[in-house]
């Protein structure tokens, strides 16, 4: 009797003992990880600071600048110091831009500019040229699509060639007749809307003329 309940407490203890040495494993290898994870997130740290370091001198105080005003103007900041560290005066003390003039990379006007201009006009001729047979069929969303889906960029072709006074007067009214036109469209008013589409088709020949 007592060599069975010997044996059976052996063989209880032989069944606990490899769990407890996966346990301590498991354990082991986890603080392993745990470290390699803690080095790694130092030298990444140590990587990121060296670049800020290699802008500071042995022996130098920090470098820091207020509004430009206060400390020193050379320091890195934001606004580039607020202008006091630039060679040309900036377009506010909160930007880091220059003034317009004629040292600006953009000349207002250039060729490039204004041939895409009008090629925008020349597109919307084209379109403009289509509302009269969406009118004749009573296709209004016709008509308002072709009112709304590219004449953002007419307007802005328009306004930004427009020069002289002449020139504003007609974007002005060529304005008003495609807002006219698209508005007889919402309201299903073929004479009206035919009215003013006619108005924007010859409104927008007179100014690409006058160009």
């Amino acid at each position: 009797m007592k060599l069975a309940l010997v044996a059976t407490l052996v063989a209880s203890a032989a069944a606990f003992a490899p769990q407890a040495n996966n346990a301590r494993t498991s354990v082991s290898m986890q603080a392993e990880s745990s470290r390699r994870d803690a080095f790694a997130t130092i030298a990444a740290a140590g990587v990121a600071i060296i670049p800020a370091a290699a802008n500071a001198a042995a022996g130098e105080s920090p470098r820091f600048s207020i509004f430009g005003v206060i400390g020193d103007g050379g320091a890195y900041s934001e606004g580039a110091a607020f202008g006091s560290d630039q060679s040309t005066p900036l377009y506010s003390p909160y930007s880091v831009y220059g003034n317009a003039g004629p040292d600006s990379l953009y000349k207002e006007a250039n060729a490039e500019e204004v041939a895409r201009k009008k090629g925008f006009i020349a597109e919307s001729k084209k379109r403009l040229a289509l509302l009269p047979g969406y009118v004749e069929k009573k296709q209004w969303f016709n008509v308002k699509d072709e009112l709304t889906r590219y004449m953002y960029e007419t307007r802005g072709a328009v306004r930004g060639l427009a020069k002289t006074p002449e020139q504003k007067n007609i974007a002005k009214a060529f304005f008003s007749a495609i807002e006219e036109a698209s508005l007889q469209a919402t309201l299903k008013d073929q004479a009206k809307c035919a009215a003013a589409s006619a108005d924007s088709i010859k409104l927008l020949d007179q100014f690409s003329a006058s160009l």
